[in-house]
């Protein structure tokens, strides 16, 4: 299991489960056509939106967010049985601080830095920074 983690703290404005295939996870297409879950928090300035997109093997998504849940960054919001893959949809003008192929863990790496954030990262509920 591959446990998913909020990417931004604020009120989830959108939680949509969305059927579909299971072609592998790494295969560009799978983003649109396969099983899914979409989801968007709202920090009051910046919308952030993120799929979680069941694979070849991982055919079992599991979303524990609903649409008006208030989260904080780095919280456990579901799982994907299996692993997966997991996208993060970022405003044009964050500040990445990742790049393709860099080895990233969840709820420890920082993938990006919204403006007006700073680049430190504060603690989450459950002590993942």
């Amino acid at each position: 299991m591959h446990v998913n983690r909020t990417p931004i703290g604020g009120t989830v404005t959108l939680s949509e489960y969305r059927e579909g295939g299971f072609l592998n996870a790494m295969n560009p297409e799978s983003a649109v056509l396969n099983e899914q879950t979409l989801i968007t928090i709202d920090d009051g300035t910046h919308s952030v939106s993120f799929k979680q997109i069941a694979g070849l093997l991982a055919r079992r998504i599991v979303c524990n967010l609903k649409a008006g849940d208030v989260v904080k960054r780095g919280d456990r919001m579901g799982l994907i049985k299996f692993g997966s893959r997991v996208d993060v949809l970022m405003p044009a003008d964050v500040e990445l601080k990742v790049r393709k192929g860099d080895r990233v863990v969840g709820g420890v790496s920082v993938l990006g830095v919204l403006p007006g954030y700073g680049a430190k990262a504060a603690k989450t509920s459950d002590g993942w920074s």
